[in-house]
Order: structure tokens, then C-alpha cells, then sequence
């Protein structure tokens, strides 16, 4: 068979695992051709590719990033898009498509089988939003990453005394927050799906002053107070309609200052969660992931996605993938509330 590839939205950990599995078994044990598309749905648009060989391949497996580079491209979004990939696709001869992506590369994918293309997603997120399976790969990277951030902030914060508020990404979904903020000890973990009580923040950090301690708030990007709106840094928008984020970091760090006479800083780790090398685990994860799609297109199986239930890779329909996103549950949330103040 001739396979497509392409990683679109944003980057993380683990997507060069994920193309090197897919390439490695679709030419060793079935001959396919694989056919790397840069950039996302941009080099699908453009017809832009790359012929993905064993030679393009190796070496890949712990760098970060990806090789094939990535976009927010919305073919949807442009007048004709959606015709001129499928006839792209069509003239390169491509029999199918694996997109690696989140919501919005996967719900591209959606429409695309439905249009009647053969298409295999595989769940890329570092947000672990995705709904149908239970983690995404490029989550444990970021955790990791937010998690020696905020040990190593513990020490900075108790040396002068002050505030340190950690805002980590999350638009929708707080569960790099939630676990980070659980595995670095934070005083008050902040998260969109639970709108927070300023008040109740400012007194949890005044109590950890009084124990001795400097306090560590730890908040998603898309956090924000009851009744309260999002701290935007700016108002663009990409091409899927998302608002860009940030600044709810900076801005409660210079409330609890004021409210507490105590000095506080915002620290905003951004793209930092990104970057990198992945863990054992991503990179395992992701490659499973690409050798289950590589079988599900020699299955002649459209319109799925590969998903982590348990310790099983299984597929599950793209469109239960992208119908909803996957949000932190309020007893999720209780559990780590017990350790606020």
C-alpha cells in the first residue's frame, strides 16, 4: 500500500516514536510505501512531501518534536480545502492516512472518512484531553517536566519567603495541572474545569506562610475565578478558533502579593512542556500506537482511532475520539483538594 502521514497542531514528545513504528512495519513486514506529508494538514494543502524510508527514520526514537514538522492548518477553514486534499490524496495515489494529532487534526480526520477516505488516527496530546482512551502520548513528558519544575521551586520560594505560581498549559482540561500539582506538593492547584475562589487561594497561602512554608499554586492556562473572566494575553485566534491563552499566572501572582504583603512570582513554563526528550513511557505508547495503526489499515478498518484502554491498545470510532473532550472529574479534583493550605 501506498500510506500518508502527517503530525498536526501542536508539538510534543513522543511523535517521532510513533512515524519511526509506523514506517518500520509498514515496510518490513508488508513492503508499503510511506509517503510523510510536512507540516501537517499544510502539506497535504500543498501536496508537499517526503519519502519516509528506514534512512529517514533512524535515530528519531528519543529526540522530541517531530520530523515531519506540524501546523494548525485547518483545511475546513479555507475555501476549497477539503477538495483540494482529497484530490491531492488522490493524485499521489495515497490508499490511506494516518493523522497524529489532538481535537482538531483528528476531527479533520473525522470528516475526512466520512468523506470516504481511509483514514487511521493515533491520539496525540499533551493535555491528555482526547476522549476513548485512557492517556495520550507527550502527557507523561509534560508532567515530568511541570513536576521537577515546581521541586525545584519549593527550595527558591522557602529560601525568600514569597509566593511562586505555576502556570502550566491546560485550556480546557487541568490535568497536567492536577497531577503535577499532586506529585510536586503544591499548596493550591487551579484548573478549568473547577472555577476558584480567590479568596479561599489568597487564605490557603497566608496559612502556609504561617506554618513556616512558602506557598505553590500551580494553575492551568485556562483557569479563571468565579465569575471571573480568562486572563488573555492576547486575542488571536488560530485556525481551529482557539483563543490564545495566558497570563492568569502573572495575574494571581500579583493579587496574592497584595493580599498577603508577601512578595510572589509567576512562573510560566509554556512551551518548556513541549520540548524535550519523551520518557520510557511515551515512547513505548507511542510506538504502539503506530505499530496498531499500521494493522488497523492492512485490516481495511476507516474511521478509527488507536487508543490506550488499560495496558491494551484497541480502536475505537474517531468520531467517540472527538466528540467531547476528556475533562478532569470533580472527584478527581476532591482528591487533591485535601492538600490545599
Amino acid at each position: 500500500m501506498r500510506i500518508g502521514i502527517l503530525t498536526g497542531g501542536g508539538d510534543c514528545p513522543g511523535l517521532n516514536a510513533v512515524i519511526r513504528a509506523i514506517v518500520r512495519k509498514s515496510l518490513a513486514q508488508h513492503g508499503d510505501e510511506v509517503v510523510g506529508f510536512r507540516d501537517g494538514w499544510r502539506g497535504v494543502l500543498d501536496a508537499d512531501t517526503v519519502t519516509m524510508d528506514l534512512r529517514a527514520v533512524r535515530g528519531i526514537l528519543p529526540r522530541g518534536g517531530t520530523v515531519l514538522g506540524t501546523s494548525r492548518t485547518n483545511p475546513y477553514a479555507l475555501e476549497g480545502g477539503a477538495d483540494r486534499v482529497l484530490a491531492n490524496l488522490e493524485r499521489l495515489g495515497i490508499e490511506a492516512l494516518i493523522p497524529i494529532g489532538g481535537e482538531d487534526t483528528l476531527g479533520v480526520a473525522t470528516k475526512l472518512a466520512e468523506a470516504g477516505l481511509q483514514v487511521v488516527g493515533v491520539p496525540k496530546t499533551i493535555d491528555n484531553d482526547l476522549d476513548a482512551t485512557d492517556y495520550t502520548f507527550g502527557f507523561d513528558t509534560a508532567l515530568g517536566v511541570a513536576t521537577e519544575a515546581i521541586d525545584r521551586l519549593h527550595t527558591t520560594g522557602d529560601s525568600h519567603h514569597r509566593t511562586l505560581v505555576v502556570e502550566v498549559m491546560g485550556r480546557h482540561a487541568g490535568w497536567i495541572a492536577l497531577e503535577a500539582g499532586m506529585a510536586g506538593g503544591a499548596t493550591v492547584v487551579l484548573i478549568p474545569e473547577q472555577p476558584f475562589d480567590v479568596d479561599a487561594v489568597v487564605a490557603h497561602c497566608q496559612h502556609r506562610f504561617e506554618s513556616g512554608y512558602s506557598p505553590i499554586v500551580v494553575v492551568s492556562e485556562g483557569a479563571s475565578p468565579k465569575g471571573g473572566e480568562l486572563m488573555l494575553a492576547t486575542g488571536e485566534m488560530d485556525a481551529f478558533g482557539h483563543v490564545r491563552l495566558g497570563g492568569i499566572g502573572t495575574a494571581l501572582a500579583s493579587l496574592i502579593e497584595q493580599r498577603t504583603g508577601r512578595e510572589a512570582r509567576a512562573v510560566v513554563l509554556g512551551h518548556i512542556q513541549r520540548g524535550g526528550t519523551p520518557t520510557p513511557f511515551d515512547r513505548v505508547l507511542a510506538t504502539r500506537f503506530g505499530l496498531t495503526a499500521v494493522d488497523a489499515v492492512h485490516d481495511g478498518e476507516s474511521g478509527v482511532m488507536v487508543a490506550l484502554r488499560g495496558t491494551d491498545i484497541v480502536r475505537v470510532p474517531l468520531s467517540q475520539a472527538t466528540a467531547q473532550l476528556k475533562l478532569v472529574p470533580p472527584e478527581r479534583y476532591a482528591e487533591v483538594e485535601v492538600f490545599f493550605g
